[in-house]
């Protein structure tokens, strides 16, 4: 039985100062540049990186599997100062698993939830762990607009977050 319980979901928004390229930089533990202000942010020598991947709906060019390319498209195509940019989730992943069935689970879980409803889904999974701690989670930012066949951001926003099932 899992000891430990998260899950985090937030905003990514310039209105908060928060940037989407930073928090990839972050999770991904890259260096990467923000075109939208010029701001490198390095992350590199960060501790704790186990797996990372990128997510692309059907029709969506597979240029965007590129973080840099993915999230500075984000960034460029959101105008305003206060824009929303991403969304942020951060999730505790269960002990009790192997690496493996964690990253299979946390797969299914953003195919299902993300990609399934024409999302692009960015996985980070880290893990500090100690002789006394073991903390494996998983970070996944999402975009907040559906992208077309030719990479571009869609006007609309796709406000599907969680779809729930009536019981």
């Amino acid at each position: 039985m899992a000891e430990t319980f998260h899950f985090n979901i937030s905003m990514i928004s310039r209105g908060k100062s928060k940037s989407a390229v930073a928090s990839a930089a972050y999770i991904s533990c890259e260096k990467i540049k923000n075109e939208w202000d010029g701001e490198v942010h390095d992350y590199h020598n960060k501790k704790g990186l186990l797996h990372s991947e990128i997510f692309l709906p059907e029709n969506v060019p597979i240029a965007l599997k590129d973080r840099t390319t993915l999230w500075n498209s984000v960034e460029l195509n959101e105008k305003a100062s206060n824009a929303q940019l991403a969304r942020n989730f951060i999730i505790a992943l269960p002990k009790e698993l192997s690496f493996e069935e964690n990253k299979k689970l946390i797969i299914d879980f953003i195919q299902e939830n993300f990609v399934s409803k024409g999302m692009i889904a960015d996985l980070a999974i880290h893990d500090r762990t100690s002789e006394d701690n073991n903390n494996i989670h998983a970070h996944i930012m999402t975009t907040l607009r559906p992208i077309n066949e030719s990479g571009r951001q869609k006007a609309k926003k796709n406000m599907f977050l969680m779809k729930t099932e009536k019981r």
